[in-house]
């Protein structure tokens, strides 16, 4: 029997970073528990609202964060706030699949725009790797608004 993943990522800010990788992911922020969100709804306003109302202190509302798979087919990513800085270079990574089914210059062509939009959401380009038929068939390295590396491939 397969089991559901969570992938949890360590964060100085979850709620920033949770909404770089919504947008990076095409996710949303889920409601909190109990609320039934409006097509449109600001659900990090209504999580600002539900602590609230449950007596979580304000310092503590950026505490953690996720984001989902509107389709319910990929993991949920959760953010959690920790003190330490990301010292080395990430054990586990995300692959997002950006040229599926491309091949070539065109599957190059293909990440390098995809590259181009998450570095104007945050994202910092690290390196290219070329093509290297049958092996590998090309991916750029990029970096997360706090520094965990991620491929496009």
């Amino acid at each position: 029997m397969s089991r559901h993943i969570q992938i949890t990522i360590d964060a100085h800010d979850p709620r920033a970073l949770s909404t770089f990788w919504c947008a990076a992911l095409g996710y949303v922020h889920p409601a909190p528990p109990g609320v039934e969100l409006p097509e449109g709804a600001d659900a990090l306003a209504a999580w600002d609202e539900f602590l609230t109302r449950v007596g979580v202190p304000r310092e503590e509302h950026n505490a953690k964060s996720a984001v989902e798979d509107p389709d319910g087919h990929g993991p949920r990513v959760f953010f959690q706030r920790v003190p330490e800085d990301k010292v080395v270079k990430n054990r586990v990574h995300l692959d997002v699949r950006a040229a599926p089914g491309l091949s070539g210059e065109e599957r190059m062509a293909a990440l390098e725009a995809e590259c181009e939009r998450l570095v104007a959401l945050g994202a910092t380009r690290v390196r290219r790797d070329e093509p290297a038929p049958p092996m590998s068939a090309g991916f750029l390295v990029l970096a997360d608004p706090e520094g965990n590396e991620f491929c496009l491939d």
